[in-house]
């Protein structure tokens, strides 16, 4: 009796740590729970679809293969890009927890409401949390009018 009880504790704690493992990645700039996909999207802001994209203060949602669980938030800075990933980087993801931009000056969060700059990032007075939406690294290239967003 007491190795089967054993035996099926010792899975039942390493079927919960397997889980709790492969769920959600660590990271120091979100949640535990913030999913960790890859980002591979390359934009080419010649097409109507990304023309907001070469002017200060556009943006646009990229919603295709490879751009996370949810989609980004892409948009001029004036002197770069900024892609957020749209999942509220202080939440657990849920049916409500996906970042949009009001007003093309902020993007919030539905849940709660907590809200950040667009251009920058920054979290607005009164914030629910001091995390920023996570950020993707890029590569533009001015010739082609190319933007490639990866992780």
């Amino acid at each position: 009796m007491k190795k089967t009880f054993s035996i099926i504790s010792f899975f039942t704690l390493l079927i919960f740590s397997n889980l709790s493992i492969n769920s959600c990645g660590s990271r120091e700039d979100t949640v535990s729970c913030f999913p960790n996909n890859p980002i591979n999207v390359t934009l080419n802001l010649n097409l109507p679809a990304y023309n907001n994209l070469n002017y200060n203060n556009g943006w646009v949602y990229i919603n295709e293969q490879q751009s996370g669980t949810r989609g980004l938030i892409v948009v001029n800075t004036g002197n770069g890009f900024k892609a957020y990933d749209r999942n509220a980087p202080h939440l657990c993801p849920a049916n409500n927890t996906t970042l949009e931009v009001k007003d093309d000056i902020a993007i919030i969060c539905p849940a709660d409401n907590t809200r950040w700059i667009l251009r920058t990032g920054q979290p607005e007075s009164g914030s629910k949390t001091s995390l920023p939406p996570k950020t993707y690294p890029y590569n533009y290239d001015a010739a082609t009018k190319t933007l490639s967003i990866y992780y």
